[in-house]
């Protein structure tokens, strides 16, 4: 029996010092992935990833910390078990994670292409109070009106992550978030709060960096996909340059559609594999299909999921 995966990737939020560190030590294969990314870059990832530092929390780093480990757990997987997805997805900055997964880019040039992305993030954002802020407990359409709601009010926020049913990210100006808070609670939400964002992500607020971030990528680009990406943007799967530089761009001021991705290819694929540091994704996928999910974020999860892959084949 061939299985039918989903190969998962998780964007900003999922870091954390240490991260990567038990795949460095134990593969030369994750060694070599990150000298790649050190040479192209020239970001002390070393340092960056396994050392208490003030970077990896701005954004500009954040965003390659992240993917570089994605693209660790992502090969050592690919070296013991050439299993070709039938999708690959991510979330936010993940989506090029599933870009380099399927070859679309080169690791190391993802890599970098995320730090430029970051960098653009921060800039735009740079001269105002920016933020993002989570609500639990609430349905989209809720949500959406007392976003329009405050818009209408001279407000600047935007419902930007449908993560799960009840589960939506908002971005904005800091002011207006931490003003709709208390409405969104009087409304019935479970909870509502303030993120540790620097920046306002997928939002009219980065419109600046749309078009920086659209040469960068097309500079780095290739027109070969060995599976199909499925669009943040849009929810639906696309697998040609052309697409790819007219989507990825536009995710930065557009919402992410996550749940929307999942409910489009769940009934397709037999499982889902999330490569990168933690398991956010899993949590989420919990909300949204009853297909097994696992989890890549150091070596013994690595074992585990080769393992459980080999009994379901």
């Amino acid at each position: 029996m061939s299985m039918k995966c989903a190969f998962l990737f998780p964007g900003q939020g999922s870091q954390a010092v240490g991260m990567g560190e038990d795949f460095y030590k134990n593969s030369e294969i994750a060694k070599k992935v990150l000298e790649e990314a050190e040479a192209q870059t020239g970001i002390d990832f070393k340092n960056l990833l396994f050392n208490e530092n003030d970077d990896l929390a701005k954004t500009e780093y954040t965003q390659p910390a992240i993917l570089l480990v994605s693209m660790m757990a992502y090969k050592l997987f690919e070296d013991a078990m050439p299993i070709k997805p039938l999708y690959a997805l991510g979330h936010s900055l993940g989506e090029l994670s599933a870009l380099a997964a399927v070859g679309a880019l080169e690791s190391s040039d993802a890599v970098a292409l995320v730090h430029t992305r970051g960098k653009l993030m921060a800039d735009a954002c740079k001269d105002q109070e920016v933020g993002m802020l989570v609500s639990l407990g609430l349905s989209d359409d809720v949500v959406e009106k007392l976003c329009e709601d405050a818009r209408a009010d001279g407000k600047q926020v935007w419902a930007v992550n449908y993560n799960s049913d009840g589960q939506i990210v908002i971005a904005g100006i800091k002011e207006d978030l931490v003003n709709l808070e208390p409405q969104l609670k009087e409304a019935g939400a479970r909870r509502a709060m303030l993120l540790n964002m620097s920046v306002a992500s997928h939002c009219p607020l980065l419109a600046s960096a749309v078009a920086p971030f659209k040469a960068s990528l097309e500079d780095l680009l290739k027109d070969e996909f060995l599976a199909p990406v499925v669009s943040n943007v849009t929810a639906k799967p696309y697998n040609t340059k052309e697409e790819t530089l007219e989507l990825l761009p536009e995710q930065l001021v557009k919402p992410v559609l996550y749940k929307q991705s999942i409910q489009t290819i769940d009934d397709e694929v037999d499982c889902y594999i999330e490569f990168g540091h933690g398991n956010v994704l899993k949590g989420l996928n919990k909300k949204l299909t009853k297909k097994p999910h696992f989890n890549i974020s150091n070596m013994e999860t690595l074992e585990k999921t080769i393992q459980a892959i080999q009994e379901l084949m």
